[in-house]
């Protein structure tokens, strides 16, 4: 170190940038990345001509710009070698306004490939991980698979519930197809096990899909075997309505007929329009993939016109509008929504979440502007209103 500063000290005497260069050349050898950091900040005020310590009191414009554009450098080149030494936190640190989030989704996950063999270190580099993808919002999905393969089922959709489900539906998406399929693979593995142990069908021919399987049993309607938590179940057939993803929709699909032959002692009663979780979800989700379309939009429809009547929220209208858009029938979608019960308290979380689009996109992509300028007036909703003039239609 006495060598370094008896060098330091002769660079100076031919000028700032010497110093600078030598000193930041040292640091990054040593890989002491918080002082290069504080470094490059200091040369950012020299080479701008302001005070090198203490306040920088007011900045004109251009000044404020070319220090930004300097302080987010400084935090791109320290954040990368951090995050590459596995130093997650503090590289995420400085690398959280610098860059684009999809870039450190790629690092994070190429990270939580190569954790450390020992034990403790993984641990640290795991929970650092997490926390930058679930919490932070930068990779739900990977978030989800280290709760996951770390800490359980019944964590992972803590975790969801308490991280993801507060994001817009879209970023949900991803996260709620590795819950899905994480119980879709334990319903599926359990299930082939109990029929081969109980001889309900050959060894080894307990193949195929959960509804397969079942089939090949006899359907088990009667039969009291439970081959996964049910809350978790039911959770997760909550949590699967954000999907549009049609591998996913199957899975969801595949649960909710797996969740139609429980023992009725063994299930909860959901919220309307999912009082019986199993044979709504199974209608909501099979509807999305071409089957029993008519008979789902009839119980969704009914169940929304009995919310209507007993007051009983927005939820099942939602859930019916939602249904008719994905179906590709937003004219039926926005009648529904024009049917939500005026004063149905807090909105659902259907629409908290963006899973329903605005009534003006309904509206155009119904062909139905003039309906819902009628409801505007009749609801005194000059915002939306306007906006129906505002918009433009398509290939207009």
């Amino acid at each position: 170190m006495t060598e370094l500063f008896d060098t330091l000290a002769a660079q100076a005497t031919r000028g700032r940038d010497d110093l600078f260069a030598t000193l930041a050349s040292s640091l990054t050898e040593r890989r002491r990345w918080h002082a290069l950091f504080d470094l490059r900040l200091l040369e950012a005020r020299a080479a701008l001509g302001l005070p090198l310590t203490g306040d920088l009191g007011t900045l004109d414009a251009g000044a404020r710009e070319r220090l930004d554009e300097r302080s987010l450098a400084a935090c791109r080149e320290v954040g990368w070698p951090l995050f590459d030494e596995g130093s997650v936190a503090a590289g995420w640190m400085y690398l959280r306004a610098a860059v684009e989030p999809a870039e450190v989704a790629a690092k994070l996950r190429d990270l939580a490939a190569r954790l450390p063999a020992d034990e403790e270190a993984a641990e640290t580099r795991r929970g650092e991980i997490l926390h930058v993808a679930l919490w932070d919002g930068i990779d739900p999905a990977l978030g989800i698979e280290l709760v996951l393969e770390s800490q359980g089922t019944c964590n992972g959709i803590t975790a969801y519930e308490q991280g993801v489900s507060r994001l817009p539906a879209p970023r949900q998406q991803a996260a709620a197809a590795v819950l899905v399929a994480h119980l879709h693979h334990e319903v599926l593995a359990n299930l082939a096990a109990d029929l081969e142990r109980r001889g309900l069908v050959e060894p080894g021919a307990a193949c195929g899909s959960i509804v397969e399987r079942l089939t090949a049993a006899g359907g088990l309607i009667d039969d009291p075997s439970v081959h996964v938590d049910v809350s978790h179940l039911q959770s997760v057939l909550r949590i699967a309505r954000v999907a549009t993803d049609r591998a996913v929709l199957e899975q969801a699909w595949q649960l909710a007929v797996y969740a139609c032959r429980l023992p009725a002692e063994a299930t909860y009663p959901g919220e309307p329009p999912f009082e019986n979780v199993g044979e709504a979800s199974r209608l909501f989700y099979a509807a999305q993939l071409g089957r029993d379309v008519d008979a789902a939009v009839r119980y969704f429809r009914s169940a929304a016109a009995t919310a209507r009547l007993d007051a009983a929220g927005t939820l099942p209208a939602d859930i019916l509008a939602l249904l008719l858009w994905r179906l590709g029938r937003p004219a039926e979608a926005l009648h529904a929504v024009l049917e939500r019960p005026a004063d149905g308290g807090m909105p659902s979380v259907v629409q908290t979440s963006g899973m329903l689009p605005s009534l003006v996109e309904m509206a155009v992509a119904g062909d139905a502007l003039d309906v819902l300028r009628q409801a505007c007036r009749d609801r005194g909703d000059e915002i939306t209103f306007a906006a129906t003039y505002a918009v433009r239609r398509p290939n207009v």
